[in-house]
């Protein structure tokens, strides 16, 4: 009933916003990171002036019109031209995007840039929600993802044994989590701080901006480097609103997306910085770096199951064949 009345109040306020003069296109989006919000702004930007202002964007941020799942369902139905969310929540649309969410995947920040700009490897993944209503335009980083506590550090994997640790809605985050011992415990982002602070969660796992964008620096103190993901944000569009423009149009968006992405790499290792820095002396956050080797052990298991997916192990030993490139 409330998910119905969310999804009435959304189209309510995307039909009275829509504008007459150019064509607009509403992209919507829950909380992000400030390199993100840019990287989105300077994609609107871009596009209306590859199109001399033909295409518009009309952004609707910080979950006004719902959260990542419901803005997933919007562009699906063609309530909502654009989204932009975290390849995570994807698996349970298209179950290849499960690969990013395997532990230890890429080697570091180099090796994700590489493969995410490969479009051989990342093509038929966007392309593979199209019998569903929506493609995939381009990627945005979201960081390496790390576990944070509230009460003790995660200094090794025994550390994680019973805590419930809050995961996406993410098959293969929830199966990372039982492998080293934890409770995982998927829910949507906006619920987390809360849960942390009345200790139906001991803790989470996100990159930096979680801690003061959502300021769960506040309930969680502890902040473990173990980086064991490294999950790209998604743009999406919708299919129908892709067919419906024209060819012109179509290379416009394209490119404006991609051109977006480089735009948000030049910004997102500085924000981190700042961001890491503001944790420490506003918050009081402690970061502590374990030994991430017995975190690799505990989780092979997952791998050597994921042979039994072949569409989902061709990706990863294409992952992997561009690390040793």
């Amino acid at each position: 009933m409330l998910k119905s009345v969310l999804i009435a109040s959304a189209a309510a306020l995307l039909a009275s916003t829509t504008l007459a003069e150019a064509r607009t296109l509403r992209l919507a989006y829950a909380s992000n990171a400030t390199p993100t919000k840019q990287a989105m702004t300077e994609f609107g930007e871009l596009l209306s002036e590859k199109t001399d202002g033909e295409l518009t964007v009309q952004f609707f941020p910080d979950s006004q019109l719902g959260g990542e799942r419901e803005l997933v369902e919007m562009v699906q139905s063609g309530l909502l031209d654009l989204t932009k969310v975290s390849g995570g929540l994807m698996e349970s649309f298209s179950p290849i995007y499960g690969v990013f969410s395997m532990p230890y995947l890429f080697d570091d920040q180099d090796h994700f840039y590489k493969v995410m700009d490969d479009p051989e490897i990342m093509e038929p993944i966007y392309q593979s929600t199209a019998d569903t209503g929506m493609i995939g335009l381009t990627y945005y980083d979201s960081g390496a993802r790390s576990f944070y506590t509230a009460a003790e550090p995660v200094e090794g994997v025994d550390d994680l044994d019973g805590l419930k640790i809050r995961v996406m809605q993410s098959p293969t985050s929830i199966s990372m989590v039982e492998m080293l011992g934890g409770s995982p415990i998927a829910m949507g982002q906006s619920e987390v701080y809360t849960s942390i602070q009345q200790g139906v969660l001991d803790g989470a796992e996100n990159n930096e901006f979680a801690l003061t964008i959502a300021r769960h620096g506040e309930v969680a103190k502890y902040y473990s480097y173990d980086m064991h993901t490294r999950i790209p944000d998604v743009m999406l569009i919708s299919k129908a609103t892709f067919d419906s423009l024209s060819p012109e149009e179509q290379k416009a968006v394209i490119a404006a997306a991609k051109e977006s992405t480089a735009f948000q790499k030049t910004a997102w290792g500085d924000a981190i910085a700042a961001t890491k820095k503001e944790a420490e002396e506003e918050f009081g956050v402690q970061f502590f770096y374990p030994d991430v080797s017995e975190f690799q052990a505990a989780v092979q298991p997952m791998y050597d199951a994921l042979q039994s997916e072949p569409e989902k192990y061709q990706v990863y030993e294409q992952i992997r064949a561009a690390a040793g490139d």
